[in-house]
């Protein structure tokens, strides 16, 4: 058996011994160590920014989705970070990060929200939770038809060279693969960021809408759902071209598809979990696929004690003494964040590949 089926072989037992069961039929749900302070209107999705000096003093980013809505900044213990917090946004939607962008001749990391109602991308330094978007970076201009501006979801990706892109979602858009349109951020010439559209890609079932979005900044894909639909994978970098590689995570979901997250095991090894969100649970898939790349079959299926959960994000690193194999933040529909230990979810993963 070589390493790659080795690692996939010993993290499927794991997941097996953990309760996490090839058959999405649990009926014990996990419980997080941790709850966030509620927001105070309506969680939606959280955003994990590692502190590079101090991973103990990492943060977590969530949004609070209201027209006089916010972005939460919450610590590991989810206790809310007040002197951090922005308010006054129009209904934010999701949120991710993005590290190091070159603003004003040094590397800054970011955090990117869409604002639905303003049609605008809002960004702000970390961890100082500082604006440097010049009051917002309209996306999807141009385009007339209803909701075709709301924003959604959004991901950032991070290409070999260091470049930054924006993939922001919306309502609704066209069934011509042409859904989502991609973003270069960059340096406008005064310390503040500016925006190019690169691409438009993108299918579309037209059945509901397209709001999680996840980027595997390591193997150079994006991920999305299309809700009642299934999971679309294309490749991250514009130059790579526009074909969809695979269609995952079609069946046995209770009604949406929801957020989707990548826990990394090694480079090019790990789950990619999908939020079954009417059930509570998260289905997993593999990340490196099984039979190609592009194979993402179901391992498994977690339940959690998040309800209707959207949103999810991880980190596979150990970050203090609570998470020392990484964490999983989760949305509950309480106002709340969900702080669980991954191995809490999977069991000691990185033990057993050590």
């Amino acid at each position: 058996m070589n390493k790659s089926n080795t690692i996939f072989f010993l993290s499927l037992l794991t997941l097996v011994s953990a309760g996490c069961t090839p058959q999405p039929n649990n009926t014990t749900a996990v419980k997080p160590l941790y709850v966030t302070e509620p927001v105070q209107f309506d969680t939606d999705d959280p955003a994990i920014w590692v502190n590079p000096e101090d991973a103990s003093r990492s943060l977590i980013i969530g949004t609070d989705k209201d027209e006089n809505g916010g972005l939460y900044v919450f610590d590991l213990k989810g206790k809310i970070v007040k002197g951090k917090t922005i308010t006054g946004l129009k209904r934010p939607n999701n949120v991710d990060v993005a590290y190091g962008l070159m603003l004003g001749g040094r590397k800054t990391d970011i955090v990117v929200t869409t604002e639905r109602m303003t049609h605008k991308l809002r960004i702000y330094s970390l961890p100082d939770m500082k604006a440097i978007d010049n009051g917002g970076i309209p996306v999807y201009e141009g385009e007339t038809q209803p909701m075709y501006r709301d924003l959604m979801g959004i991901a950032m990706y991070t290409d070999s060279q260091g470049r930054i892109y924006a993939i922001p979602g919306r309502k609704t858009g066209p069934t011509d693969g042409t859904y989502l349109w991609q973003y270069l951020l960059e340096d406008d010439g005064t310390g503040k960021i500016k925006a190019s559209l690169k691409r438009k890609f993108g299918n579309y079932s037209g059945k509901k809408e397209i709001e999680s979005i996840a980027v595997d900044n390591e193997l150079g894909y994006i991920y999305y759902s299309d809700e009642q639909f299934g999971v679309r994978k294309y490749y991250a970098d514009p130059s790579k071209g526009n074909k969809e590689l695979a269609i995952f995570a079609r069946e046995g979901f209770k009604e949406d598809n929801e957020g989707i997250s990548i826990y990394k095991t090694t480079p090019t090894t790990g789950y990619i979990l999908v939020s079954d969100q009417s059930a509570n649970e998260f289905k997993v898939y593999s990340r490196e696929g099984v039979k190609n790349a592009d194979d993402h079959q179901l391992i498994c299926a977690i339940k959690t004690s998040t309800n209707q959960s959207d949103g999810s994000d991880i980190y596979s690193k150990p970050l203090n003494a609570d998470f020392k194999h990484g964490i999983f933040v989760a949305m509950s529909d309480d106002k709340t964040f969900q702080l669980y230990r991954w191995e809490d979810m999977a069991g000691s993963l990185l033990k057993v590949n050590r």
